[in-house]
């Protein structure tokens, strides 16, 4: 059982106010900072090609991959890569540790890019579940080392700290089309992959070298397993493995499998697996009366990130399709890569998280700062409001021409400002509700709501194809999510009672 920070001193804390800070927080955050930075740069750069690689020709290197397919394996793909942050989790908290965890993690990820960059089909594939294996590994562990560097739920610098968090991430996210965008467009898709693999092992390099400075508490597994759960667990592992090599490999032999027999079930399984993970932590007897409050309100937030999630992480897919097909990549005589337009919202970001933070401390100080559940009903009818100028784009293109950059470029400052009243708040909301047993397992469930939302857009894709990113589809999807805020917003005081103290 993981013991509870608190801001007195002990040979467990964090560094806490003595020697070198990093922008004033603990000197352990420039490590996770730059290992998020390093990680999300080889993350990103690969998405900002994936679909654009699925899609192209034969001709032009590409696999010739229908949209509305491509468009549904990206989303699942992204689902898969949320989806194994609960087992993540579950390893930090049982197995190895989050420090481990994360370290073994990166060089999964690594070696993924790596089959990326092989050109060969097969290998590709492999590649694609190694990353989405790697980066569930690391995702809910690094964050809840985040959290591990502070003086408990109320040190006042804790949501200070994961909005710089926040900004590695989008550093990374920044810089990865650019490069990886550029090279593989321009030059080869597999040198763009092997550029993220590069990135990856940067960012494994990092980490290992900064650990000294990480609180002690990361390299603890806060609840072992004894031997008997440990060979359950290998037990039930390898059975379930050994029951989905059979099943595929008889698909295979009655030569009936085709990618919907990997899309389906996975989307599935992304709307099964958080009913089923809230429900087992709710009945477990561990945890206890306040902390099962706290959960049901925690629930309420899970729904909300779900729906944004939904269409955030179109930005990959559709909005990059939009990109490729209706809108003009030429500027000031020159042209640049689609692959470009992925960097506009980490750049937006890196301008406004800043000045979003410093407008936060600043209401909190007159006592004004809106409560974690404003923020994010501001974030749902912020990203439903995105969709609706998403379909007056799609109107603008439909006589064949190619449209202004602007559009995108206001629809990702509109989706930017929604993702900074709703994803770093969520993130530290996660870390003051997580009940002790389940610190890490907790932030793997927080994760699983972008699961959720990315299984529900593939199931649509898959039931009614292309009419799921058409001008209708966008408007439904914009109008849901803004009717989705407005209900959170009416719900808040009911919300932040299961919450206690936390807001």
């Amino acid at each position: 059982m993981a013991s509870t920070l608190t801001s007195a001193p002990t040979k467990d804390a964090p560094e806490h106010g003595t020697g070198k800070t990093f922008f004033g927080h603990p000197r352990g955050l420039a490590t996770l900072f730059m290992t998020e930075m390093w990680e999300r740069f080889s993350f990103y750069g690969m998405r900002a090609l994936l679909v654009l690689y699925l899609t192209a020709a034969a001709s032009q290197g590409g696999m010739g991959m229908a949209a509305a397919t491509a468009v549904a394996l990206y989303s699942v793909y992204n689902a898969t890569v949320y989806l194994m942050s609960m087992p993540g989790g579950w390893l930090g908290d049982r197995v190895w540790g989050p420090r481990r965890t994360v370290a073994i993690s990166a060089s999964v990820i690594m070696v993924g890019h790596l089959l990326l960059a092989t050109g060969v089909s097969a290998l590709f594939f492999a590649g694609l579940v190694l990353i989405g294996v790697g980066s569930g590994l690391l995702k809910a562990n690094i964050s809840t080392m985040v959290g591990h560097l502070y003086d408990g739920p109320d040190d006042p610098r804790r949501d200070g700290g994961f909005t710089v968090f926040y900004m590695g991430i989008n550093i990374g996210g920044f810089a990865a089309p650019l490069l990886i965008g550029w090279a593989g467009q321009q030059i080869s898709w597999h040198l763009g992959f092997g550029l993220a693999a590069l990135g990856m092992a940067l960012g494994l390099l990092q980490f290992l070298i900064g650990t000294r400075h990480l609180a002690p508490r990361s390299g603890v597994v806060p609840n072992p397993l004894t031997r008997a759960e440990r060979a359950r667990a290998l037990r039930v592992s390898l059975g379930g493995a050994a029951v989905l090599g059979v099943f595929y490999a008889a698909v295979v032999l009655a030569d009936a499998f085709t990618i919907d027999w990997v899309l389906w079930p996975v989307s599935v399984a992304g709307l099964v697996l958080p009913t089923y993970y809230f429900a087992r932590m709710r009945r477990d007897k561990d945890v206890t009366p306040e902390e099962k409050r706290k959960l049901g309100g925690f629930i309420w937030f899970f729904v909300a990130a779900a729906i944004f999630f939904m269409i955030f992480d179109q930005a990959g897919s559709t909005l990059n399709l939009f990109a490729e097909k209706s809108t003009s990549t030429d500027l000031l005589g020159t042209t640049f890569p689609t692959s470009w337009f992925q960097s506009v919202n980490p750049l937006w970001v890196m301008l406004l998280a800043p000045v979003l933070a410093t407008l936060w401390v600043a209401l909190g100080r007159r006592g004004r700062n809106p409560s974690t559940t404003t923020k994010f009903s501001m974030g749902l009818i912020g990203v439903g409001v995105s969709f609706g100028v998403m379909a007056l784009a799609l109107v603008a293109a439909s006589g064949g021409d190619r449209v202004s950059p602007l559009w995108l470029i206001v629809i990702y400052l509109i989706q930017t400002l929604a993702e900074l009243c709703l994803s770093p708040v969520g993130l530290s909301v996660t870390t003051k509700l997580a009940p002790a047993k389940y610190a890490s397992q907790l932030m793997g469930v927080w994760f699983l709501a972008v699961t959720a939302g990315d299984c529900v857009f593939a199931l649509l894709q898959l039931a009614i194809g292309d009419a799921a990113s058409g001008t209708a589809g966008f408007a439904l999807q914009g109008g849901a999510a803004v009717l989705a805020g407005l209900v959170f917003l009416g719900a808040r005081r009911r919300v932040n009672a299961l919450l206690g103290a936390v807001r």
